[in-house]
């Protein structure tokens, strides 16, 4: 197992600064009038209990909240990567889209969740297709930028050893788009649950957005702070996922040299 004096460190400073603001979060919230507003931790992780251990009737909403996750995730991300890499490769076509590309980026993506409303009813699918408009212009920029900033000296040099369109996409190409494509990807999963929620928000009957939603309702702050944890926890998880799958595919990066075995 590897270890550093460095990263040890770093966690102590991390659980500290935790530990400052659920204890400041705890005394501050001693006061009813600030309770009201900012809600109680112990009530909070009370809630999260009896969602996940007691009535556990949380996990068909979660369920929901995430299969619309990570098909958006999914999607936006296969489609971002697609279309990075086609218009990178073809500066014509990328010339003749870009005010397109531009325009439909710049709009506030919320505005377009009734539309998908209409057009994909209020089932998963509308959830869905807000967020991959999110995660996919986040992946295709990337990408785009990735397969754009390829050395010109690397591409000579394959060209001058025969490589055709197919081998040059494989070895240089890809390569040069894969840390892009998992930089927008940490990125991606935040917005990917953005684009979840927000669309349980504006019209569902499940998932953890609607919990939340209906704890806004009745000012019930603590349950709103029990999904909003429950959604992060969910999120870093699949980050740290996203991470894992990048240690293991991008092997050739340098290790830190300050690491130690013990």
């Amino acid at each position: 197992m590897i270890f550093s004096k460095s990263s040890l460190q770093i966690k102590f400073w991390q659980l500290l600064i935790l530990s400052s603001v659920l204890i400041t979060w705890h005394l501050a919230s001693r006061s009813l009038n600030v309770a009201f507003f900012i809600g109680e931790p112990l009530i909070v992780l009370s809630r999260l209990v009896d969602w996940l251990f007691i009535n556990r009737d949380v996990y068909i909403h979660l369920g929901v909240t995430l299969l619309e996750t990570c098909l958006a995730f999914f999607i936006g991300t296969v489609g971002g990567t697609a279309c990075g890499l086609f218009l990178g490769l073809s500066p014509r076509t990328s010339i003749v889209l870009d005010p397109f590309i531009k325009s439909f980026n710049s709009m506030p993506r919320v505005i377009l969740a009734p539309i998908f409303c209409v057009w994909f009813g209020l089932g998963i699918w509308s959830k869905v297709a807000l967020a991959v408009t999110l995660v996919f212009f986040v992946v295709f920029f990337n990408v785009y930028q990735g397969v754009k900033e390829v050395s010109p000296a690397i591409l000579s040099n394959a060209k001058m050893l025969g490589a055709n369109r197919s081998q040059l996409l494989r070895t240089v190409y890809l390569p040069s788009a894969t840390s892009w494509v998992f930089s927008s990807l940490h990125t991606s999963v935040g917005l990917a649950f953005v684009g979840a929620v927000v669309g349980e928000y504006l019209g569902s009957a499940m998932g953890v957005g609607y919990l939340i939603l209906q704890a806004e309702g009745t000012f019930d702050i603590n349950t709103v702070f029990a999904g909003i944890v429950l959604l992060t926890v969910c999120a870093l998880s699949l980050d740290a996922l996203v991470g894992f799958v990048e240690d293991k595919l991008m092997v050739w990066r340098p290790k830190n040299d300050d690491t130690q075995r013990i």
